[in-house]
């Protein structure tokens, strides 16, 4: 069972969350709360496995819960749910350590989704997030794909269209396992620590053209 947080401060759209949460045997919603701050007090007590964060919120933003709460349990998956996909939003919420970053536009069988990947190590970066405003950061982070091999790029470049393992190993006919060597080995190489921060730096470097 999936032990989920909802932190948002709008009730209608917490609860209607949460009704669809509900709905799915593998999901079990142990709290909510309507901002940061006592968001980061009940994460403290129930111990969940996921928590769906909004950004904008009185009383604690969601980036400073994300970190708060990360500070304490880094091994809880931190999913923001939000409307904002803005730099001044989507950098630090995933510098702050978010694992996931979807749109409030999003399906609830979408957000269901990205719960369960969560649980398996693979981050959601909603479409928009990545192709709109990851496509126009600039940073000054060195080119270090140069040092990739050319199987090393191509899985690279399917992470940043984000492509799930399986997704790889059909597109690029390798197994699995091979998938999974390759981005241990890119994420090492870029000295990143997760999918989502290999997809952010694919954009960064305006890599898929």
């Amino acid at each position: 069972m999936i032990r989920v947080v909802v932190i948002d401060d709008h009730e209608v759209v917490r609860k209607g969350i949460i009704a669809y949460l509900q709905t799915d045997d593998q999901i079990e919603v142990v709290g909510e709360e309507s901002n940061g701050h006592d968001g980061v007090s009940l994460v403290k007590k129930v111990n969940p496995d996921v928590v769906l964060m909004d950004l904008i919120m009185e009383n604690g933003t969601g980036i400073e819960a994300t970190e708060d709460i990360l500070a304490d349990s880094s091994d809880c998956k931190i999913i923001i749910l939000t409307s904002y996909y803005d730099d001044e939003q989507v950098f630090p919420a995933l510098e702050a350590g978010a694992f996931s970053y979807l749109l409030k536009t999003s399906s609830a069988a979408d957000i269901v989704d990205a719960i369960k990947k969560a649980m398996i190590g693979e981050n959601v970066l909603a479409p928009k997030v990545a192709s709109k405003m990851l496509s126009g950061y600039r940073s000054n982070q060195r080119a270090i794909h140069d040092e990739l091999t050319a199987r090393e790029l191509e899985v690279l470049l399917c992470i940043g269209n984000g492509m799930t393992n399986k997704e790889i190993s059909e597109k690029l006919y390798i197994g699995i396992k091979t998938v999974k060597t390759h981005v241990s080995h890119i994420l090492a190489k870029l000295d990143v620590n997760d999918r989502t921060q290999a997809a952010v730096y694919v954009h960064r470097n305006q890599l898929l053209r």
